[in-house]
């Protein structure tokens, strides 16, 4: 019934019960490899009710070439969390490890774990389907169904999404053409011909690695000589003159090195100066351990492909010099390209209420967003914040801002 009359022949009304919506938790970040892991620590130290979701490390673990050595010197490969106490070192000395340069990915993965097991972090392994907003922040949907709310989001999901695969390979089968970002195993190419796209450390270290299980291998790159990090070695045993020239990350030439590693600086640097550090800083380049072990790959340079087409079986590549390649396989060393509307648990209205630059969002002090309760962290924030946001070594900057933002506006609201 609509209405029910009373004794005297008026109508009442039916009464209609409103229950409040309830918040979960005060964040939520969505992601589970350094930079999540990092910001849910901090998050958490600061009195905030803060869930993780995602399998931790999982980028890093299934998607990375195997045999992978890191590109980042071992002081800039720590995670960070309140206290400094759960670095690098710390698990190797736990582990029982002697310290390693390069650091292994498997070492830095297991360290991952460990870093997770240490905080107690309030970790949901989970996968978010989506990220609605509601009157009272976000809505998160999960995989299994159920529906969260939380006053933040803190978007940490990585690069995963982001995979630079260049059109004149678009028609090629999924079995001739992969990125090195998507996780193959390099020992099932053993014996095969594969050509390697990209003059990056992970197209240079792909190369290596794939040589070294037994396939033969060609690196076919557009610029005209390959690059290597700290090229001048010397630049680096001048005493207090290196240290005023380079940071510890690591991250960039002379002088722009020192930059990079104050992200609260980059950030007032006007965008077109700003853009071109950030290029600067990580243009490609390969490790200076990687030349002796790419001594029996082939290395063709200014040169790039016009087309690929899949021909009986195996793969034609026509240069742009009109030579060709007939080979098994094509592998992406193409890097990415930031687009967070390939995050596929962001709504689109959500995504079109973000402002952006060319994909990666605009972002303020506290890694905010143009959307109130919205963050972002990781590689997604290096066209705000700078360069050392691609790398491990930014979580120590992006944690505290964020952390300390987050908990001063929660306090505020209280």
């Amino acid at each position: 019934m609509d209405s029910v009359a009373n004794l005297k022949g008026s109508v009442v009304q039916p009464v209609k019960l409103i229950i409040p919506m309830s918040i979960d938790c005060d964040v939520a970040v969505i992601g589970a490899g350094p930079y999540g892991l990092s910001a849910g620590a901090h998050l958490k130290a600061s009195g905030l009710r803060v869930r993780v979701f995602g399998e931790p490390m999982d980028f890093w673990a299934d998607k990375m070439p195997a045999g992978m050595l890191l590109r980042s010197p071992r002081a800039a490969s720590s995670i960070s969390d309140p206290k400094g106490a759960f670095s690098l070192e710390a698990y190797e000395a736990a582990a029982g490890l002697q310290p390693a340069a390069p650091v292994p990915l498997k070492t830095f993965v297991d360290y991952g774990l460990w870093f997770r097991r240490q905080l107690e972090s309030d970790l949901d392994r989970r996968t978010v389907e989506r990220v609605d907003r509601d009157r009272l922040g976000f809505r998160l949907t999960l995989q299994d169904g159920e529906v969260l709310r939380t006053s933040r989001v803190v978007v940490a999901a990585g690069i995963g999404s982001f995979q630079r695969k260049p059109a004149e390979f678009a028609n090629l089968p999924g079995a001739q053409v992969s990125h090195c970002y998507e996780g193959r195993k390099f020992r099932e190419f053993s014996g095969r011909r594969v050509v390697v796209i990209g003059a990056g450390q992970s197209a240079l270290e792909s190369a290596a690695l794939l040589r070294e299980t037994g396939a033969e291998v060609e690196v076919i790159a557009k610029i005209e000589e390959l690059r290597w990090i700290g090229g001048h070695a010397w630049l680096h045993h001048l005493g207090p003159i290196s240290t005023m020239l380079y940071s510890k990350h690591d991250v960039g030439p002379a002088g722009i090195s020192r930059l990079v590693a104050t992200p609260q600086v980059v950030h007032h640097i006007p965008l077109k100066l700003r853009d071109k550090i950030r290029k600067r800083a990580v243009r490609p380049a390969g490790s200076p351990w990687l030349p002796a072990r790419l001594a029996k790959v082939k290395i063709t340079l200014g040169r790039s492909v016009r087309t690929a087409s899949s021909q009986r079986g195996e793969v034609l590549l026509m240069l742009d010099d009109a030579s060709e390649r007939r080979i098994d396989h094509v592998l992406l060393g193409t890097g990415y390209d930031v687009d967070i509307s390939r995050y596929g648990f962001l709504s689109p209205d959500l995504v079109m209420s973000v402002r952006q630059l060319e994909g990666y969002p605009t972002l303020t002090g506290g890694f905010c967003s143009s959307v109130p309760g919205l963050h972002f962290v990781g590689a997604t924030a290096a066209r705000s914040f700078g360069p050392l946001l691609y790398f491990v070594a930014g979580t120590e900057f992006a944690s505290r801002e964020l952390a300390a933002h987050v908990h001063r506006n929660t306090a505020a609201r209280r």
